[in-house]
């Protein structure tokens, strides 16, 4: 099973922190990032790879505007119309150290560590899909995600979206998850680099963006918020699990765990 945070959790949190996924936590998008994988598994082909390779950059240079995303979501809802979900939870459950690792901002990392050492519960909201987010998400040290949900028939994707975790519903999330968890949300955070996510960032009292968008980093200055840069990776298995070998660590997130994470995705760990 994936080591827990090195700081439990108060039994009671003060307050939540809200972090999107790709450009804040990672550098890119952590939907694209297991097209190799998926292709020597043989789920894609050398020219799908070639075409999300060309969707990174256009994410990267352009920034996740609601177009951007919007054709990101159609293209890879598509593609892995038919896909078996237990084929897809196997591969990145064994190849996320070697797709993420390098990935993840060591600033992004240490932000997290503070938040629950101040007794905050640190929650990932992405617009990605659920089997990839939540994985990353145990790997960072989150306390729970709330991803993009497909339609599952016979445990293969439909192609139909159940549940998109993206713009104004990412707001929603926010409030639901305070109000369940009876936090303020002028006490809490929000943290995230797209225009796409102004509805989250204007819910809570504290938002800072990340590795801004243009129009984000527009709306920041207007508004005073924060900026941060983030540009630095880190060895996540040097940091949260020195003691356990790294193929093993991951191990016993299998298909159960992801599929059966219902609304809150994986469940809240505490000490």
């Amino acid at each position: 099973m994936p080591a827990a945070p090195s700081t439990p959790l108060p039994e009671r949190p003060t307050a939540a922190a809200f972090f999107d996924l790709d450009k804040t936590i990672i550098a890119g998008s952590s939907a694209l990032a297991f097209s190799r994988p998926f292709r020597r598994q043989g789920l894609i082909s050398r020219q799908a790879v070639l075409r999300s390779g060309y969707a990174q950059l256009l994410l990267v240079l352009s920034g996740a505007d609601a177009t951007t995303m919007e054709s990101l979501r159609r293209r890879i809802t598509a593609l892995c119309t038919g896909w078996e979900v237990a084929q897809v939870s196997a591969i990145v459950a064994e190849t996320l150290h070697e797709i993420v690792e390098p990935l993840v901002y060591a600033e992004a990392t240490s932000l997290i560590a503070e938040h629950r050492a101040a007794g905050e519960e640190v929650v990932v909201l992405s617009a990605s899909g659920q089997e990839v987010v939540e994985p990353i998400a145990v790997l960072v040290g989150a306390d729970r995600c709330l991803a993009t949900r497909m339609g599952v028939v016979d445990g293969r994707y439909t192609g139909e979206i159940e549940y998109y975790c993206y713009g104004e519903e990412k707001a929603h999330a926010a409030r639901d998850i305070a109000l369940a968890r009876g936090y303020d949300l002028a006490d809490c955070r929000a943290y995230s680099d797209s225009i796409t996510d102004l509805p989250l960032l204007e819910a809570v009292g504290h938002p800072t963006v990340v590795n801004p968008d243009k129009a984000l980093r527009r709306e920041a200055l207007e508004r005073g918020w924060p900026i941060l840069t983030f540009s630095a990776p880190v060895a996540l298995g040097v940091r949260f699990r020195p003691p356990v070998p790294v193929v093993a660590a991951l191990g016993g997130v299998g298909v159960a765990a992801l599929a059966g994470a219902g609304w809150y995705g994986f469940r809240h760990r505490r000490g």
